[in-house]
């Protein structure tokens, strides 16, 4: 009987499939079947020829969906059928980047079990090696400088391999076959410790050990990373903690804590499986866990969560296997400023705050901060997107290639930029509030970045609406640079609502809000409690906060005293200042009275804002928890945590009134937390009571817009407990609640939003 006759399938596999081991597990695949061909890094992803019997390459085909290797998925397959050419083996072939970039950039990934295994085990020749990996662990987008991802395009180009890594990197069978950042002692980049001046202190092994002394010894060791530099200082050692928040002018803002090793951490904190399962992914990240007894007062002043994280890279764990105790690892930088990645600059840029530095000598070519989560209603949520997270794509819907490609520029706190290409969206990791040149630089690169990882032209350029943040006036000036490309500008809460629909893929009609601290609204208030219902042609702000004024404008975002005064003097007019007893207005030097109340009377500086963050202010101030902020947010934190042992189902009043849009009346609220406060209620009760209200106002708006389907957005469901009181009334009440989970709920998810804005003004 003759044998089958030979055909040739071509397939073009798309999806994170660069960087994580995809062409050695398609040359395993196919050497198993018998088939022949080769595969190879392309512009759009991997492209594979295999040739053979029909049957075993339909076979092939079949395997290859479902079997994939660990932190890699496929969103699409292309196959052609074609005439056989006589292919002789199966080989991998030199990267072609050739065509439209639209691969996916993998995350830096933490060390992979098997790695870590031969870390520690004084018969591998890799024993103790800080910079062990292999293709399912390691850095990724921290090293990276174009597509397809090859060696030759990272920062380890000028790392020879030596003759034992070059033969794992050729054999089909080792795990480091084709891994691009494959090293060992012999031959790749290596630990030193500096003095203050940059003198070399000690290489390798005694590097490590010396640093690890002198944290022991109270000292502030900036340690550079995978993506960027880090503060580590004895988490135990209370000097050693006020000194490092001395240096780096950071008071009371939350220190995150790296552990080194589950049990330990769970000596002290509260660990659910989910949140076990995010410490171990290969994201890594820092998660926010219940603190079960009030050790380290310092790291995190009057929390009741603590910012935990494992040992993600050889040498985090290297260095915690030698302390045994938990260190404080914060960002390796200034106020306002990106991390820092260079180890000649850190000596200026950490000047004054580390003691002693432990640098290396591969290239990082874009900082990325350590990412932040935590898990609500059983799922994670994204709060600070980076390392382990970006660029990884998110969706958009329907997805087509005839959307040009867009820039979004995002907003001017917590910010993040966007590319819109091929019918993907990819978010630049975490760059940070743009306060600074530094962080404006950084803003800058990784625009730049994308762009050149993904060889994009922009037709269209998107931003904010509000014209005085940076990132508005960069897109303005890229106008003038690329005067061919459209100019689109989203209002600020309309971006979140869409990024939160787009991201949970919510099928059109649906009910929108956004509750957050600041954004221009288009009347040219302050918004910030907005509710929005979003078809498929159209957005429509159906439903508001009453009104106040903020005295001082921006000021009022450091003290909630002044949106307390901008409340009580809506309900009470200039007698206010007369009222006893008014924590807000005991606050003031009683000669500041008389401005405030000319500034609230004539509205000089006092802008009129409907924001849901600065009631949280105003109501924090009122109950006597917070009248000043050290770090934004810390109210609404602070409201947050006194319920902590409070729990009740009681709300406050509540009143809409209709006109001139339906509008969430808070006075009889604000009325009874007064009546609370005069009979002596605690402030863990009021404030349960208020963001049950809170809760109770979401439901409402959604009955009286008829909308099944409601997404949460906004800096304000950062809040546990507002997310779950508010989703499980919605469900309750026969509502479908949708809340971020992969893209933050505050500003970080901005830009996101109006990539979906400018693809929907597209259409």
């Amino acid at each position: 009987m003759d044998a089958a006759p030979k055909e040739r399938l071509r397939i073009l596999a798309r999806g994170c499939v660069q960087g994580v081991g995809f062409r050695p597990h398609v040359h395993r695949l196919a050497t198993n079947l018998g088939v022949t061909g080769w595969v190879r890094n392309c512009a759009q992803g991997v492209s594979i020829e295999v040739e053979g019997p029909r049957r075993d390459l339909e076979g092939f085909l079949r395997r290859l969906a479902v079997e994939r290797p660990p932190n890699s998925f496929i969103e699409a397959m292309e196959t052609w059928w074609l005439a056989s050419t006589g292919y002789d083996g199966f080989k991998i072939l030199e990267s072609n980047g050739e065509g439209q970039i639209n691969a996916i950039v993998m995350p830096d990934l933490a060390t992979c079990p098997d790695c870590l295994e031969e870390l520690f085990d004084p018969g591998n020749r890799r024993f103790h090696y800080p910079f062990i990996n292999c293709t399912h662990c390691g850095p990724r987008y921290s090293i990276v400088e174009a597509l397809p991802y090859d060696r030759a395009r990272t920062s380890m180009r000028p790392f020879v391999m030596c003759e034992e890594c070059a033969r794992e990197y050729n054999d089909p069978e080792n795990r480091r076959f084709h891994a691009e950042p494959n090293a060992c002692p012999n031959c790749g980049p290596f630990v030193e410790l500096w003095d203050l001046d940059g003198r070399v202190l000690s290489q390798h092994g005694k590097a490590l050990l010396s640093a690890a002394q002198h944290v022991r010894d109270g000292k502030i060791l900036a340690l550079k990373g995978i993506g960027g530099f880090q503060l580590i200082v004895n988490a135990s050692n209370q000097n050693a903690v006020q000194r490092l928040r001395a240096r780096k002018h950071r008071e009371e803002k939350p220190f995150a804590l790296m552990y080194p090793s589950l049990y330990a951490a769970r000596c002290d904190c509260e660990i659910s499986e989910a949140e076990a399962g995010a410490l171990q992914s290969p994201a890594s990240p820092i998660v926010l866990l219940r603190r079960l007894r009030e050790e380290m007062p310092l790291v995190a002043p009057g929390n009741p969560r603590l910012g935990v994280m494992l040992p993600y890279s050889p040498l985090h764990h290297l260095l915690m296997r030698e302390l045994g105790f938990p260190v404080v690892a914060t960002s390796g930088n200034r106020t306002d400023e990106p991390i820092c990645i260079d180890e000649n600059e850190s000596l200026t840029r950490l000047d004054g705050i580390a003691d002693v530095y432990l640098a290396h000598n591969r290239r990082i070519v874009r900082h990325v901060d350590d990412s932040i989560v935590h898990v609500m209603l059983g799922r994670e949520q994204v709060l600070r997107r980076a390392r382990g997270y970006a660029p990884l794509p998110l969706p958009i819907h329907p997805r087509t290639a005839d959307h040009p490609q867009v820039i979004a520029v995002g907003a001017h706190l917590k910010s993040a930029v966007a590319l819109a290409s091929d019918g993907q969206a990819f978010v630049s990791q975490h760059i940070g509030d743009l306060e600074t040149v530094e962080a404006f630089d950084a803003f800058r690169r990784a625009i730049a970045d994308l762009q050149n990882l993904y060889g994009a032209t922009p037709g269209v350029i998107v931003s904010d609406t509000h014209p005085d943040y940076l990132s508005t006036k960069f897109a303005d000036s890229r106008r003038g640079d690329s005067p061919s490309a459209g100019r689109v500008r989203v209002q600020h809460h309309i971006a979140h609502v869409l990024a939160c629909l787009a991201e949970n893929e919510v099928a059109l009609p649906s009910l929108g809000v956004c509750w957050d601290g600041t954004g221009l609204g288009v009347d040219g208030s302050v918004w910030g409690g907005e509710f929005f219902v979003v078809t498929r042609e159209n957005v429509e702000r159906i439903a508001t906060f009453r009104r106040f004024r903020l005295p001082g404008g921006d000021q009022a975002v450091q003290e909630p005293r002044r949106s307390a005064l901008g409340v009580l003097y809506e309900i009470y007019g200039p007698a206010v200042f007369a009222i006893e007893g008014l924590r807000p207005v005991q606050a003031f030097s009683a000669s500041w009275l008389p401005t405030f109340a000319h500034m609230l009377k004539s509205g000089l500086n006092s802008p009129w804002t409907s924001s849901a963050g600065r009631l949280f202010d105003a109501v924090a101030a009122l109950i006597g928890l917070r009248q000043q902020l050290a770090f934004e947010g810390q109210a609404a934190m602070d409201l947050e945590f006194a319920m902590e042992g409070f729990g009740t189902d009681e709300s406050y009043a509540v009143r809409f009134d209709e006109e001139p849009i339906f509008t969430f009346d808070w006075q009889p609220m604000i009325a009874e937390i007064l009546r609370d406060l005069r009979e002596g209620a605690s402030a863990g009760v009021i404030s349960a009571k208020f963001h049950n209200t809170l809760a109770e106002v979401i439901v409402a708006v959604a009955r009286r817009a008829g909308q099944p389907q409601v997404a949460l957005s906004g800096g304000c469901f950062q809040n546990r407990y507002l997310t779950e009181r508010a989703a499980r009334r919605l469900e309750g009440s026969g509502f479908r609640p949708f809340w971020h989970q992969r893209i933050p709920p505050n500003d970080g998810g901005i830009a996101y939003g109006q990539i979906i804005a400018a693809l929907r003004n597209q259409r």
